[in-house]
């Protein structure tokens, strides 16, 4: 699979962020690519000046922008992922990853479950936390969970994608900066892959507050691809096999001794037949 991953620096506006969407996907389609994926609030920038309209301004925005993204995959013939951002019943709508076929189908929606709520930040203010679980979609046969930032310091919920079969897990996101942070970043997104023997890919944000570093793990955990600053289109190839290769090499789910759910039941000095 030929996989696209958009860096790029969200306005607090949304007719705005839908032109930067639709310049990197024509360009990516026109170079092949399966796949785009863009960043956590692609939809929506919200760190200036919309913080006070955030919830009228995604009430009134949501079903434009996944209407726009599924007419935009349709006429390009390519797969997008896009972070945005949907209205709940209550005042805080979801952080939530849109995924659309290259026939403009809408093939998951994911609501963020692990929200920032660390390093002085309170994401859960303004954001309500995902209630539907994980979802995983398939694009040009390979098997692709989804996940959003700050979910990356859970491993078990790549650890459940992976049982669920995938081979690939992507990580749109808006990675704040700091001490400390780019190494966080990078070390995570590494430890994902090698734990769970598939490819992680990572689209994320560049600004004065935000990383950039957007990057493809191999199932080892090999830096395949990686953009660092700025807005940039980083295009790359997914290969399925090398995730055959490495669990042949690397049998590390088949040698888990703790399943789900048998943490209690099983003593860690005994083994099932």
């Amino acid at each position: 699979m030929r996989l696209a991953l958009a860096q790029i620096d969200p306005a607090p506006d949304v007719v705005a962020n839908l032109a930067t969407i639709r310049r990197h996907v024509t360009d990516a389609a026109a170079r092949g690519a399966d796949l785009v994926v863009f960043p956590e609030e692609a939809m929506l920038g919200v760190e200036s000046g919309v913080k006070d309209r955030f919830a009228e301004i995604v009430a009134r925005e949501w079903d434009t922008f996944v209407t726009s993204l599924q007419e935009l995959a349709h006429q390009e013939r390519i797969a997008i992922v896009a972070g945005a951002y949907e209205p709940s019943d209550d005042h805080r709508p979801y952080n939530t990853l849109v995924a659309v076929g290259a026939d403009g189908s809408l093939l998951a929606t994911y609501r963020k479950l692990h929200l920032y709520d660390a390093f002085s930040y309170q994401e859960s203010e303004r954001i309500r936390p995902g209630d539907a679980g994980t979802a995983s979609i398939e694009v040009a046969g390979v098997r692709i969970g989804l996940s959003t930032c700050y979910d990356i310091r859970f491993p078990e919920l790549y650890r459940a994608l992976a049982d669920d079969g995938a081979q690939l897990v992507l990580v749109p996101a808006a990675w704040f900066s700091g001490p400390d942070k780019v190494r966080h970043w990078e070390t995570l997104l590494a430890a994902r892959a090698i734990e769970n023997t598939l490819w992680i890919a990572a689209a994320d944000t560049f600004n004065d507050h935000t990383v950039g570093h957007s990057q493809v793990r191999d199932p080892l955990g090999g830096l395949t691809a990686r953009v660092e600053e700025g807005e940039r289109l980083l295009i790359t190839q997914i290969d399925t096999r090398r995730v055959d290769e490495v669990r042949s090499t690397v049998p590390s789910l088949a040698n888990r001794r703790f399943r789900p759910g048998s943490l209690a039941e099983q003593p860690l000095g005994q083994q099932q037949d």
